[in-house]
């Protein structure tokens, strides 16, 4: 199993500590969410999403494998909490210098 880089782990981490402001922050101020086709352009998108599909539903999020593909992370996780539930993947793509997520795109 590949590591999860801490951009990635922060991702996690914000939304199991049910924090907003470091949800959004995780993201470049460019960063996009794809959730199943429905793309979320920048900050003030990120945290609408977030609002109505992750934290706002007290979304939990358990890794259970992390690998590389094509430059990307993709991390397979339980989701639970009053929205979705399952299995999903989200594949991450970084910014430049690793500090941010640029992509994060859902899939099951």
């Amino acid at each position: 199993m590949t590591t999860m880089p801490e951009a990635v782990r922060a991702v996690f981490d914000a939304t199991n500590a049910e924090d907003d402001a470091a949800f959004v922050a995780a993201f470049s101020a460019d960063g996009v969410i794809d959730d199943w086709g429905r793309e979320f352009h920048g900050h003030e998108a990120i945290g609408r999403w977030n609002d109505g599909e992750n934290i706002g539903v007290h979304a939990r999020l358990e890794p259970t494998g992390v690998t590389e593909h094509d430059g990307a992370h993709v991390v397979t996780a339980t989701v639970s909490g009053a929205g979705f539930n399952g299995p999903s993947h989200f594949t991450f793509r970084l910014t430049a210098d690793g500090r941010r997520v640029s992509r994060m795109t859902i899939r099951e």
